[in-house]
């Protein structure tokens, strides 16, 4: 797949789109075909680290122990220490509306368990489970990379729609990441590109240009 044809459809619908008087995220459109989603397994579930970020804040939550709290500092949008986590559990009104403005979290690996356990049944269901960091280590680096990564996720519907950047963002690093999430979901679909229908790019309230992916 050229990239030429993927800076020429995303400069494309750049064009098309209205201005708005607030940031529009960019956003692909992916239409699979001959993929039996009703099973489970033939679904796609995984994250993809945009390798031009996301052209906007991606806010991070840590669940951490004494240590690793004074280590996320100035790193985590969102720390919340061991001892607090069972109490988050007993005000679930105020716990979905801290979680609600995470977009992702982390967890120190010994507080995992403790993590599911109370807070599972609101995490879960929002996909925001968090990932394991090992005791003692730096969040610095993941936090870093969770900052511009982006979820991609099918469920049983044949048409799904990924984020790739914002207005702002120039053609050629927007391309940049619809060539890093169309690569991940190639290799996750039996037949590749033949299992794709079609693929469109648009801003969040603009019209949809098609990606030739001949």
């Amino acid at each position: 797949m050229a990239e030429e044809k993927i800076i020429k459809a995303v400069t494309e619908a750049l064009q098309k789109a209205p201005e708005r008087k607030f940031q529009e995220s960019v956003e692909l459109a992916i239409n699979l075909k001959d993929v039996d989603l009703a099973n489970p397994k033939n679904r796609i579930t995984d994250e993809v680290i945009l390798p031009k970020g996301r052209g906007k804040a991606v806010k991070v939550g840590l669940f951490g122990s004494p240590e690793m709290v004074t280590k996320a500092k100035g790193v985590a949008d969102l720390i919340i220490g061991a001892e607090e986590v069972a109490k988050m559990a007993e005000d679930k009104s105020e716990t979905k509306k801290k979680v609600n403005g995470i977009d992702f979290f982390v967890a120190e690996a010994p507080l995992m368990a403790v993590v599911g356990k109370n807070l599972g049944v609101i995490l879960g269901p929002r996909g925001k489970m968090p990932r394991p960091l090992p005791p003692g280590s730096d969040p610095a680096i993941i936090i870093a990379n969770l900052r511009k990564t982006v979820k991609v996720r099918s469920k049983d519907r044949r048409t799904f729609h990924v984020p790739v950047g914002t207005r702002d963002m120039t053609p050629s690093d927007i391309s940049a990441n619809i060539e890093s999430v169309l690569n991940r979901i190639k290799s996750k679909l039996e037949r590749g590109y033949m299992n794709i229908h079609s693929v469109y790019v648009k801003t969040s309230m603009g019209p949809a240009v098609r990606i030739d992916l001949r």
